[in-house]
């Protein structure tokens, strides 16, 4: 593939289109936000209404294919056993690292931040409740509030995630395409992604993983900055119980100084010690929830959520709900504010997360591929869920909360479960490490971010030697996550996302297509690798 690259000046060793238009649209938005906040915030919420109920179908279904895609080519033999390199590749990373390197960058904040907000969420709302089948906040509204929840952070976020790493991995080091979003293509447009098209979809990539990792920092800051205001109490961090705008850019601009510093090491030393160090954290926060939550409802809700999810999950997957009478009105407009909102968001994190997942992954076959970066991280997601969102819906029940967790800001329905679990010193101690796992989870998100957008950028150019642009880089997403966070808080973020995932879903589905032409009729291409050892 002839990507034309600068060879001198301050683009050396990038694509100027695709580096200049990218920066061009973003600071567009950036300077749009700044100048005139309400517009702007008031357009995305218009263009984001728009958004939903245009492509609220194509959402629903598109994702529904790239789970069915994911694993059919786990299962099929001659696909699951294609190695994802060269014969005699091995791993780089060890599969402790591997797997917290993928699961860090891939949804450790949303964990965090949702393993509380999200059960709950259900539980209190959920298509359930409103077609009568169970009464909000009853006990008898537990398992249809884990199957919701597990919709959203099951197979379907990481399938979209498997989607792009397995297209760019198998192009990458199976046909020698260069690890950018275009390569995935290329037995569909040939050549014709040399040039102008194939700059725009890496410029539709750039744009949507700035988006949908801002989105990430949008949230993870606000639950950083919460944590900060509980173990110090300094004032201007919280505003009415929730973080302060001061509070959010505080914390925003810590997480994007570190993650700059981060990147500059590159990934095999500072994401990968962070990523481990997240890891042991993680660990060690849900063996705290085993031991002293609530373990007996969170084991018997682990083996029936995953009974009714797979029952439920080819309608869950595949309906989308239209307008017309209340009850019509009120399911779709919850399915565009949850499970819409949801797929586009992991849409937006694709270009990043796959091709980081792309980046750690040669060596493993189709196969490992999909049970280590698809079915472990679902289960560990649901373990997340039913720990501590358990946890917290349990004290809900028993009476002992009083509605303190279920009203709180989702920012800080974590923090208030703690509350109800330990003393004053074990919750300012407990908090302390929950604000560090935070803060590592951020930065390995942010750095990954950026040194992802580098190698797009790049032409595919894996060796993250370009500490200006890593740092120019940071700064713009910086600012967009600040200055749209000014302009309508989250609110403007999700607008924004949910708008720009369009084109990227489009590309993603694609990369599907080619991909499965690519391994089941090869032509005159080399042919697939397969495994001849045993996989680990």
């Amino acid at each position: 593939m002839a990507i034309k690259i600068a060879r001198k000046g301050f683009y050396q060793g990038f694509s100027r289109p695709v580096t200049v238009v990218s920066k061009i649209l973003i600071g567009t938005l950036i300077l749009w936000a700044v100048v005139f906040p309400e517009k702007a915030g008031s357009t995305l919420a218009a263009l984001q209404s728009q958004s939903t109920s245009f492509f609220g179908a194509w959402y629903i279904w598109i994702t529904a294919y790239f789970v069915i895609l994911c694993l059919g080519l786990a299962i099929y033999p001659k696909s699951g056993r294609t190695l994802l390199g060269q014969a005699g590749d091995k791993p780089e990373f060890s599969n402790f690292s591997w797997l917290s390197m993928m699961f860090g960058a891939g949804i450790g904040v949303g964990m965090l931040t949702f393993s509380t907000a999200e059960p709950l969420f259900h539980f209190v709302n959920s298509p359930d409740v409103i077609l009568g089948n169970s009464e909000s906040a009853d006990a008898g509204n537990v398992r249809n509030a884990y199957k919701w929840a597990f919709l959203h952070y099951g197979l379907t976020p990481w399938a979209i995630y498997g989607i792009v790493g397995l297209s760019l991995a198998f192009f990458t080091y199976n046909r020698g395409r260069p690890l950018t979003i275009r390569s995935g293509l290329r037995p569909l447009f040939g050549k014709s992604l040399d040039g102008g098209f194939g700059h725009a979809v890496d410029i539709a990539a750039i744009i949507a993983t700035i988006i949908g990792i801002g989105v990430t920092l949008g949230y993870g800051v606000a639950q950083l900055a919460t944590g900060v205001f509980k173990i110090t109490g300094v004032e201007w961090l919280s505003q009415n119980g929730e973080p302060s705008l001061a509070g959010l850019l505080f914390c925003l601009a810590l997480i994007i100084l570190v993650s700059i510093l981060s990147a500059l090491s590159g990934i095999g030393r500072g994401i990968k010690w962070l990523s481990n160090v997240n890891m042991g954290l993680s660990v060690f926060l849900l063996l705290f929830f085993m031991l002293f939550g609530a373990s007996l409802f969170a084991f018997k809700t682990f083996f029936l959520t995953i009974w009714d999810y797979l029952l439920a999950f080819p309608a869950m997957a595949f309906t989308v709900y239209g307008g017309g009478d209340e009850t019509r009105e009120a399911l779709k407009s919850w399915q565009g504010g949850n499970t819409i909102f949801y797929w586009a968001w992991w849409i937006a994190f694709a270009p990043f997360v796959g091709l980081f997942l792309a980046r750690v992954s040669r060596g493993r076959t189709i196969r490992e591929f999909i049970v280590g970066a698809m079915i472990v991280p679902c289960l560990v997601c649901l373990t997340w869920l039913v720990l501590v969102g358990g946890t917290a819906i349990s004290l809900e029940l028993d009476g002992t909360a009083g509605g303190k967790i279920m009203n709180a800001h989702s920012s800080a329905q974590l923090y208030e479960t703690i509350e109800f679990m330990l003393s004053p010193g074990g919750i300012k101690a407990m908090s302390i490490v929950i604000v560090v796992l935070l803060l590592t989870y951020l930065v390995t998100s942010a750095d990954s971010a950026i040194l992802i957008i580098n190698t797009i950028a790049s032409g595919g150019d894996e060796s993250g030697k370009h500490p200006k642009h890593i740092i120019l880089w940071g700064l713009i997403l910086g600012a967009v996550v600040g200055v749209l966070l000014r302009t309508g808080g989250i609110d403007a973020l999700k607008s924004a996302m949910i708008i720009g995932a369009v084109p990227f879903s489009i590309v993603m589905a694609l990369m599907g297509f080619a991909l499965a032409k690519a391994i089941f009729f090869p032509g005159s291409a080399a042919a697939a690798i397969v495994a001849d050892t045993p996989e680990p």
